[in-house]
This record gives structure tokens, C-alpha cells and sequence, in this order.
């Protein structure tokens, strides 16, 4: 790169600082002058520094421009005012008239009533605000897009002023219930189930950078290069070797295919590639990148988006690591036993461990559909997100239990509390060993009623539940979760050979082809993000693919080039007017016209249904079961669009119960209209996964049950320990009680009538 390239102003700022934070003197006295540094290079009035402290408060810790007497004095809550605005949003600002800015606070000991315009950026480390630079002036300035970026990594260089602990105490904004002797319960979100107990192994990433500011850029873009080339001959190693990617393929493939092509996009190297321009080591200039995108990609709520960001941190530390020259993971230091604690990781990180000593994740952030899980789950290891502040309440070595289960982590468990886990692991063994016992025997209850029981699935490995559960078949085959862990849409080529992976690994049995349903909480990667203020009733599912028709035509195409001469069962979801219906079969039949004038082999028999969650569907029951060969009720949104309830608000989501009296009679209406019809129907929600409102389904006629593999057991069990004439006779004579839920009910008569629930 030429020098003359480089632009001198930000180094030479760069190295000012540098030699101040160098030199002696208080650590209050170096800011100072830093502040009178900055404000002078940037030609402005004022120049201030706000340091987080406990509280989300903002503290006027150094200013040159604003009375000395409000430093110290003059706070600011998150959100409060220009400053606090800054610190929230974690993004900078810039105004040429910030008094006219609604957000605008005036404080008085500060005397800033002559200064008009403003540009400030948060400091940040960590990808978390730890304070505020700001600069001021009396005209209306408009600050250029270099000047914002020049501040910014000033704000850099000062995030490790902040961080060091001299001008406050690190500890200041640790919890109080942080690390201590006293054994501790934390609640999360399971993302895996399962039971895991080890020792706890921190994953967090910490990279002691000496130099910030380069003193020759064109080397630093040599070694920047030069780490970077590494970084991915090292990720190719890693993927290449996983467990995962030894079989025959499937969307683990896919999950670290998509991780790889993040790693070559050429747009985060091209802005470390800026930073380093810029003045910076590229040790630093990887660091300020790494934070801006955490700052800005986690404030996103769209789920790719944050997913994004984590793969983005994994490379980013891989980068610094190649810099740096530390090793990865030392597989020799690690106990026998790990369970892995982080704020989240991506899926290589996680493969860098000995998945053999696995026995548990736990992750401050994360979604069950991000990568990591989608691993995490294929090499069967519980996982816990959503664990507030995790990192801060343990500290490596300590003994931790992973509960999937009741979506727990116990850290620092008294003897007594390992050995009744011990003793709860040992009889989930047992139980296991018995529903295992019972995967050869029919689900039919003591007076010969048989239900056909199946399993909902979206990977490739949920298919291996079917021979282990005794499944009948697949009853839900969730088509979009293939297309969510792709970096781009698979073309039909690529969905052909998944969907023939699908036939084949069912071994025969059948396979419900639900088409895509996405939208709602469910983001393509390569699909713009959707402003919708109810998007579970917005712009999803067969709304999407009736409007591009192309994404449905493909989609069947490949089921119908997979088959190769197999029967193929496909549902439509979200149909809320019959029409759609008719609009969806019509483009199958399409398909099924332009594969037979290719001369191609089409499928034995093809059946169509509906997924009835929508309502509105039920009150057109009698005109779609002339059209149907089955249907299928999803309960989850069934229940949540019959009550008007967000299942995903928490307060709300168990407001309304489905074992009340009116969910069970309308539940029970849909059955007998179908049964009238000669239409098969199906019940493949959470609720056909619980014993106990599997009983009260079996007990309103339904004889199809779909759900997660792990339900099918404790289902199965329950079936043959009943006698479907007594519930049938009970769940009849308790519909018309008015009652919010007669779940109580229902478990006294299983428990009085020997029901394992």
C-alpha cells in the first residue's frame, strides 16, 4: 500500500495519546490531557470523557471546554440526554444543532448553553459501553465521516484506560450475587435437553494487545494478511476433522459450510483493513472492528442478524489468536469432565474441544437455531442460553450442573445435590432402558384402542429417533430449518439431495413434507428483514410462497424429483382461506405435469394436506376436507391465534391452557368433522408430547400424535396404561364445567386410575 495513502491525522492523534497514557502522573491527570489533546486536534471548543459506573450511570469524569466543576458532578442515566442516547444505542452521533435534538438535556454546572453542535461515539470493550467521548462547538458544525471515525478509535485506546481499573474499580459493575462460596441456582432457556454435570470451563476469549498504535501501517497490513490467510487454513483443519463432518452429510455440513463463507467475506477485513489505515496495530484494528459489530449487530432483533454476530466474534478472536501467537484450545489442560461456560460462540469454537469430554454448554446469549446449537444438539450435548451474567457467577474449575430439564444450572452444588443427580441421571438411564424396551410394542391402551405415534423432525439426525423410538413415521418434517442454517437459498439440485437423504433415512416409513414456513420469528439469512408489528400474523409461511411462487415451485420440484417412485406426503401451513389451498395444489400439479413431459419417475402416490392453525380454516372444514387427504393440527398456533396470545410473551404464553373445556371441545369438533369425512387427522404440537394432554387427545378421538423424538417414550407408556373408554368417559364429562383448565382434574383421575403421566 502507498504511505501517502495512509492518512497521517489519525496516527499522529493516535501517537499523542499513546505517549500520554505512556508517561507518569495520575491516571485522572493523563485523561485530562487527553482530553485537551483531542480537543485540539479536532479543532473543537470541548472535549469531555464519561465513564460508566455501576447503575448504567454516565459520569463526567475529564473535560477541556466545560466548567471543571461538574467533573465529577454531573451524571447522566443510560438514555438520558445526548450522552446517555449515545451510550444506549451504542452507535455515534453527530449534530449540528444538538440543542434542538429532542433528546437534549441541559445541565447548568456544566455551562455548554454557548455550544451547538456535537459529535460523540461510545467507548467500547468487549462489544459493551464502558463511557462516552464527546467533542463540542459554538457554530454549527457538521463533522465529516473521517472526524467521527477518528474518534472512534481515540475511544479505542481509552476503552483500555477504563478497563485497567485506574480510573475505577473493575469489580464496580460486577454483580453482587457475582462469584462466592455459597452454592447457586441460575434459570435459562434450554436449547438442548439433557443432564450434564463437570467442571466449569470459561470460554472467554482475553488478548492482552500491548501495542494500539502502529508505527509502520504498511507492515501491520502485511501481518494482518498474513494472519488472516492462516486463520482460514486453520478453520479447513478444524471443520475437516470435526466428528460431524465424517458421515454421509446434512445441515451440520451445511451450519459449518455457511460459518466458512462468513469467514471469507471480504467485508469485515476490508474495515479492519480501515482501522489499520487508520493508525492502528492490527492487533487493535481486529479488536475495534470486533467490538463496533458486537455494539451494533447485538442490538438487532433479527435472529440471523445476532446469529451473525457471533460467528463474526469466533473469527475475530481466531484472528487476534493468529496475531497474537496463543494457542486455540490446550486439550491437555482440560478436566475430564467440561462443561463449557461463554456469552456464545460460534460452531468451530465449539469443535475445537474434545467433544468427548463434553458435558454441557452454557451460554449467556444464543437461540436454540443458532449454530452452536444446531452442533451442540448433533453431538448430543444439553445446552442452557439465556443465563444472565454467567460469566460473571463462575469461575473456571468450579463444579456446575447442566439441567436441560427444568432449564437450570446449579453452580457449586453441595454433595448432597450431586448425589441426587447422580441418582436423577441414573434413573433417566432406567426409564430410558424401558421406553427402549417398549420401541417394538404398539402404543395401544388396555381396551385395544391403537394410536399411531410419530415424530416431528427438522434435521438430519432426528431421523435416527425413528428406529430407537419404534416411530410409525415422521408426522412433521420442518423443510425450513435446512434452508435457516444455509448462507444462501439451496437451489433444487441441493434440496433433491436432501429430501432423498429425508426418504431414505425413514426407511420406508412416512414422511410429512411440511413446505417452507418462514417468516414470523424464522429469518432467512439471505432474505431482508421484514418491520412487521405481528409477524407470527404477518407475511409468512404460504403467504410468502403463494407471492413468489418460484421459492414453492422449486421446493416441490425437488420433492417430487426425490421420490423416485415413493409415495410423498406434503402439508401446507398457515392456509387460512381454502383458496390458498386450491393455490398451492395447483402449482404441485404443475410440477407433477413438468416432471412427467421430462419423462422423469414420479411418485407413487402423492397426498396433500393442510396444517390447520389459522382458525378462520375450522369454520371452512366441511368445503377443504372435500379437497384434503389429511390434516394435521398444529396446536402451538392453533391455540395462540384461538386465544389472541403471544406464546412467546411470557406474560401471557400460559394465561389460556389447552386442557380447558373449550379448547378440548373445539379441538375435539375439528376430529369428529374430519372422522366424517373419512379424512385423517393429526394432532403434531407440544401437545401431542405431553402424557398428560396426549391422554386428554386420545380421550376426544384422535388417533395420530406427532412430537419431538424424546416425547414419543413417555407417550407410549402412558397410551398402554390407559384404558381409553374410562378417559374418553371422564374428558366428556368434565367439557361443559366452566373452567379456565380442568388440568388438575385430569391428573387426580391418572393418578387414581394408575396412569403414568
Amino acid at each position: 500500500m502507498n504511505p501517502a495513502s495512509i492518512s497521517t491525522a489519525p496516527r499522529r492523534l493516535l501517537a499523542r495519546v499513546r505517549d500520554v497514557m505512556a508517561g507518569e502522573g495520575s491516571a485522572q491527570s493523563r485523561l485530562d490531557k487527553i482530553t485537551a489533546i483531542i480537543a485540539a486536534d479536532l479543532v473543537t471548543e470541548v472535549c469531555s470523557v464519561y465513564v460508566r459506573r455501576a447503575g448504567d450511570v454516565l459520569e463526567l469524569f475529564s473535560t477541556q471546554g466545560l466548567s471543571p466543576k461538574a467533573v465529577h458532578v454531573t451524571r447522566l442515566r443510560f438514555g438520558e440526554g445526548l450522552i446517555g442516547e449515545i451510550a444506549a444505542r451504542a452507535a455515534p452521533l453527530a449534530l449540528s444543532d444538538a440543542q434542538a435534538h429532542p433528546n437534549f438535556v441541559f445541565r447548568p454546572e456544566t455551562g455548554e448553553d454557548e455550544f451547538h453542535s456535537l459529535m460523540g461515539v461510545p467507548v467500547l470493550r468487549a462489544g459493551r459501553v464502558v463511557g462516552v467521548a464527546a467533542v463540542q462547538n459554538k457554530t454549527e458544525r457538521q463533522y465529516t465521516d473521517e472526524e467521527i471515525e477518528t474518534l472512534q478509535t481515540v475511544a479505542m485506546v481509552l476503552a483500555e484506560m477504563v478497563a485497567g481499573g485506574e480510573l475505577i474499580s473493575r469489580h464496580e459493575l460486577m454483580p453482587t450475587d457475582g462469584i462466592a462460596l455459597k452454592p447457586l441456582r441460575l434459570e435459562g432457556t434450554c436449547f438442548s435437553i439433557g443432564l450434564g454435570i463437570g467442571q466449569a470451563v470459561l470460554h472467554e476469549p482475553s488478548f492482552d494487545i500491548g501495542d494500539l498504535v502502529a508505527e509502520d501501517p504498511e507492515q501491520e497490513m502485511v501481518r494482518l494478511h498474513e494472519a488472516f490467510t492462516a486463520m482460514l487454513g486453520q478453520l479447513d483443519t478444524i471443520l475437516s476433522q470435526s466428528p460431524l463432518t465424517a458421515g454421509e452429510g446434512g445441515e451440520h455440513e451445511d451450519v459449518l459450510e455457511a460459518f466458512r463463507m462468513v469467514a471469507e467475506d471480504a467485508g469485515w477485513l476490508r474495515r479492519t483493513e480501515e482501522a489499520v489505515t487508520s493508525g492502528l496495530t492490527a492487533e487493535a484494528a481486529v479488536l475495534k472492528v470486533k467490538n463496533e459489530m458486537r455494539a451494533r449487530l447485538g442490538a438487532s432483533s433479527d435472529p440471523y442478524l445476532r446469529e451473525r454476530m457471533h460467528d463474526m466474534e469466533d473469527l475475530g478472536n481466531r484472528l487476534l489468536k493468529q496475531l497474537l501467537g496463543t494457542i486455540t484450545v490446550d486439550k491437555d489442560d482440560l478436566p475430564e469432565h467440561v462443561i463449557l461456560v461463554a456469552r456464545n460462540m460460534g460452531p468451530a469454537e465449539l469443535l475445537e474441544y474434545d467433544h468427548t469430554r463434553l458435558r454441557g454448554l452454557v451460554l449467556e446469549e444464543g437461540s436454540a437455531t443458532s449454530h452452536v446449537a444446531i452442533v451442540a444438539r448433533a453431538l448430543d450435548i444439553p445446552v442452557m442460553g439465556h443465563v444472565r451474567e454467567v460469566l460473571s457467577k463462575i469461575d473456571n474449575g468450579e463444579s456446575i450442573i447442566v439441567d436441560g430439564q427444568h432449564s437450570q444450572v446449579l453452580v457449586r452444588p453441595g454433595e448432597d445435590v450431586q448425589q441426587a443427580f447422580h441418582e436423577t441421571r441414573k434413573a433417566l438411564e432406567q426409564i430410558k432402558a424401558q421406553y427402549a424396551q417398549l420401541k417394538d410394542l404398539p402404543a395401544k391402551t388396555l381396551d385395544g384402542i391403537e394410536v399411531s405415534l410419530s415424530i416431528n423432525a427438522g434435521l438430519l439426525f432426528d431421523f435416527d429417533q425413528i428406529e430407537t423410538t419404534g416411530a410409525n413415521g415422521v408426522g412433521l418434517y420442518r423443510t425450513e430449518v435446512p434452508f435457516m442454517v444455509r448462507a444462501e437459498f439451496p437451489d433444487v439440485p441441493a434440496q433433491r439431495t436432501l429430501y432423498e437423504k429425508v426418504l431414505d433415512r425413514a426407511n420406508g416409513k412416512p414422511v410429512v413434507f411440511r413446505t417452507i414456513d418462514v417468516g414470523g420469528d424464522k429469518v432467512l439469512p439471505y432474505w431482508g428483514e421484514l418491520d412487521e408489528e405481528n409477524p407470527a400474523m404477518g407475511w409468512r409461511a404460504i403467504r410468502i410462497c403463494l407471492d413468489r411462487p418460484a421459492i414453492l415451485r422449486q421446493q416441490l420440484r425437488a420433492l417430487i424429483q426425490a421420490a423416485q417412485g415413493r409415495d410423498i406426503h406434503v402439508m401446507f401451513p398457515m392456509i387460512a382461506e381454502v383458496e390458498e389451498f386450491d393455490a398451492a395444489k395447483k402449482l404441485l400439479q404443475r410440477e407433477l405435469d413438468r416432471e412427467k413431459e421430462r419423462g422423469g419417475i414420479l411418485p407413487e402416490h402423492v397426498y396433500t394436506g393442510v396444517m390447520l392453525e389459522v382458525p378462520a380454516l375450522a369454520l371452512q372444514l366441511d368445503k377443504l376436507l372435500k379437497r384434503v387427504d389429511f390434516v394435521s393440527v398444529g396446536s402451538n398456533d392453533l391455540m395462540q391465534f384461538l386465544y389472541a396470545t403471544d406464546r412467546g410473551n411470557a406474560h401471557v404464553s400460559e394465561r389460556y391452557d389447552i386442557l380447558s373445556p373449550f379448547a378440548l371441545g373445539f379441538l375435539k369438533s375439528v376430529r369428529d368433522r374430519c372422522d366424517q369425512a373419512n379424512v385423517p387427522v393429526s394432532v403434531c404440537g407440544a401437545a401431542a408430547g405431553n402424557p398428560l394432554e396426549a391422554m386428554a387427545l386420545v380421550g376426544i378421538g384422535f388417533r395420530r400424535l406427532s412430537m419431538p423424538p424424546p416425547a414419543l417414550g413417555p407417550v407410549k407408556e402412558m397410551i398402554r396404561s390407559m384404558s381409553e373408554r374410562q378417559v374418553a368417559q371422564f374428558v366428556h364429562s368434565v367439557l361443559e364445567i366452566p373452567r379456565v383448565s380442568i388440568r388438575p382434574r385430569l391428573k387426580a383421575f391418572a393418578k387414581d386410575h394408575g396412569i403414568k403421566i
